[in-house]
């Protein structure tokens, strides 16, 4: 159990098994998003926005020319493989906001964070979240989540268009964004290796060891099984 943090200024936190079950993700929103892609990329391919992220797909796949129908064989594969690719993560995002808008998906919040997030704004603390998946799909899973609109108690999103996850000069970037010193912030993540990058650059930090995703946690590591375990202090 982690002890009490003193001094801080904000909290940024991962989603996949840290607020969020990861079998959320992968049980449901992946499934989503695939079986709806074809006919959404039908009924929507032409809207720039949306052929915007198809173009950028076909580059990151190394074929600019190739066909739309080439390009969803492509997406669903890296679907498949739980890529980490911000074309793909801005399309599934837009799949996603009509599942949530149409009330078919509710956003998995585990019961231990929205107070903890109340409290911590309440504290005066900046809430972040950064995440792999695409800002707009953080912002539905908090704004459509099982504990209502959560949105209001965040001061911001980070995805990987700052950069990857597992590298530190990403943490360092977020640093300078928020505005404060790295020791003032704190960093909430199931996986080891984003905690070690984030501590390299700086941010004090906690993995969540949920039940059931736990991964190995360095002995000298704080850890948590619950958001109710933290005490924070500005």
């Amino acid at each position: 159990m982690p002890q009490p943090f003193a001094g801080m200024r904000a909290v940024v936190t991962d989603i996949e098994g840290t607020t969020s079950a990861i079998s959320f993700v992968h049980d449901v929103l992946f499934p989503f998003a695939r079986a709806a892609l074809p006919d959404f990329v039908a009924r929507r391919g032409s809207e720039p926005d949306v052929r915007a992220i198809l173009n950028s797909a076909k580059r990151e796949a190394g074929d600019p020319a190739m066909s739309d129908g080439a390009a969803l064989v492509v997406l669903m594969r890296w679907i498949d493989e739980d890529r980490k690719i911000t074309s793909l993560k801005a399309l599934q995002g837009l799949i996603w906001e009509e599942g949530y808008c149409s009330g078919v998906l509710k956003g998995h919040i585990y019961e231990d964070v929205a107070p903890a997030l109340r409290r911590w704004a309440e504290q005066g603390l900046g809430l972040y979240v950064y995440s792999s998946g695409s800002i707009a799909a953080q912002k539905l899973i908090f704004g459509h989540s099982s504990f209502g609109d959560l949105t209001s108690l965040l001061s911001g999103y980070f995805d990987t268009t700052i950069g990857s996850k597992k590298e530190t000069d990403s943490y360092r970037r977020i640093i300078q964004a928020i505005g404060v010193p790295a020791e003032t912030l704190l960093f909430l993540s199931d996986s080891a290796e984003e905690i070690a990058a984030a501590n390299a650059a700086g941010f004090k930090t906690v993995q969540f060891v949920r039940a059931g995703e736990a991964q190995p946690v360095a002995p000298d590591q704080p850890s948590a099984r619950s958001f109710a375990e933290i005490a924070l202090t500005r």
